[in-house]
């Protein structure tokens, strides 16, 4: 059993930050890849930003420069620093990891249940 459990959300003015946290717990031997996704009311999910488990990201073009990802191998903890918000940045945002549970077996996709941003102008 592995669980992700997002937090941090709530409601933020434009311009103004917050910092989003997902933890992974459970059965765990090994994390790759973590994410953060996000997704609004008949849209589909979209990533935000994705870093590997050596500490490499990626990030959604409209994200650059404002939201940063980063993590904590010895938690199993990724962060979402996310400055200069902006009232199209409101959505919920999920987490996602690639976790192994055992040695040898396989690598799956794990979801958090999403955490609520919205920003107010």
């Amino acid at each position: 059993q592995v669980q992700l459990v997002e937090s941090g959300g709530g409601l933020v003015q434009a311009g103004g930050s917050l910092r989003l946290s997902c933890a992974a717990s459970g059965t765990i031997f090994s994390i790759f890849n973590m994410g953060w996704y996000r997704q609004t009311p008949g849209k589909q999910r979209e990533l935000v930003a994705l870093i590997t488990r050596t500490s490499s990201t990626n990030y959604a073009d409209s994200m650059k420069g404002r939201f940063t990802i980063s993590r904590d191998n010895a938690k199993n903890t990724v962060y979402l620093q996310m400055n200069s918000l902006k009232p199209e940045d409101t959505a919920v945002y999920y987490c996602q990891a690639q976790i192994v549970t055992s040695y040898g077996s396989r690598l799956n996709d794990y979801w958090g249940r999403g955490t609520q941003v919205t920003v107010s102008s």
